[in-house]
This record gives structure tokens, sequence and C-alpha cells, in this order.
């Protein structure tokens, strides 16, 4: 498998696959999964911890029965210098995906969340980039087999 190939996809993981990465010497966005580069994850699991900073962020905590991840989800699009060279309107629906993401994430509800790896002080944690609340009682299931067939087939697992 080309080696690149996974490094900006959202690679379905598990938790405790996820925190037993290692980050890239020389990229502070990348890092290896069994030698392969990714820098995005999608994970899943209950919602154990909610800590909302009002306009700043809101930081949660996953469960997915392998390992605790810490999630963060920015809510300062609209004053941050980060988003200033894009365009108004742009940053304006980002920021209202992201208060709606926020909104929706509640502790005891099952979530699907996406977005870049990352790492603060020292401890990986998922920049969210989106949060899907599942409905399905099969999800988290189902998304453990995923992971183990991906793990096998295409991670090199």
């Amino acid at each position: 498998m080309d080696q690149q190939a996974l490094h900006n996809t959202h690679v379905k993981l598990l938790g405790f696959d996820l925190l037993s990465l290692t980050p890239s010497p020389n990229n502070s966005s990348t890092f290896y999964l069994k030698g392969n580069p990714i820098s995005r994850a999608e994970i899943l699991g209950v919602i154990t911890s909610r800590d909302q900073k009002p306009n700043k962020f809101l930081k949660f905590t996953l469960d997915d029965g392998t390992a605790n991840v810490t999630c963060v989800l920015w809510l300062n699009h609209l004053t941050s210098p980060y988003f200033s060279s894009r365009q108004p309107t742009t940053v304006r629906v980002i920021s209202e995906a992201a208060k709606r993401f926020a909104s929706d994430v509640q502790v005891g509800k099952v979530a699907r969340v996406r977005g870049r790896i990352t790492s603060y002080r020292g401890k990986l944690q998922v920049t969210v980039s989106d949060v899907v609340i599942e409905r399905d009682p099969n999800a988290e299931i189902l998304h453990w087999l995923d992971c183990l067939s991906l793990a096998r087939r295409r991670y090199g697992g």
C-alpha cells in the first residue's frame, strides 16, 4: 500500500491505537501507525466528560472501551486570527457548524468524531472537524469490526 495513501484520510481507529501512535520527528502534524504516516482519525465512543469554555473551545472525552480519547472542538472561529484570511461567509458557516456540534455533545451519548490528530502537552488528542451522534445501537460494534478488519488488511496489523 502506498505510504502516503492514508496521510490525509480519516483513518478509523480504536482509542488504544490512536493513543499509541508514534509522532513524526520531522513533522508535528504527522503520526505513524505501523509505519504508515497519518494525520487524521475517526473514532467512536461514549462521551464521558464535557468542559466548555464559551466562545473558545469544547473539550470532551470519548471512551470506546479501549481508551479515553480527549477531543477538542474549537469555537473561536469568528475571533481567531487563524481564520482571518478566509472568506467571512465561509468562517460563519464553519462557526455555526461548530456551535451545532457543541450542542450535540452530551455526556452519555455515543458519538462518531473525525478530526486532525494533534499533541498538546505531550498527550495525543483529536482536534474535531465534525461530530455525529449515533442512534444505531450497533454503531459501536460495527466500528470495532471495521477497525479490526482495516488493521489486518490495510494498516499492516
